[in-house]
């Protein structure tokens, strides 16, 4: 989706609404539109290990 598209949806959004949005790369526009934005880092993980994901904790 492009940005103008993305940035016209939170524009037409009814009041009150909240949008949540996830990914990678997001253009600077949307950033500054958002209330709140977060980045996620893995720092250790068991995947690194070679553990693949186990059910009830990855999904």
């Amino acid at each position: 989706m492009k940005t103008e598209e993305v940035s016209e949806i939170l524009n037409s959004r009814q009041e009150g609404l909240e949008v949540v949005l996830t990914g990678r790369g997001v253009p600077e526009r949307i950033i500054e539109m958002a209330d709140l934005v977060s980045e996620i880092k893995s720092i250790k993980h068991p995947y690194d290990k070679g553990v693949r994901g186990r059910k009830g904790i990855e999904y």
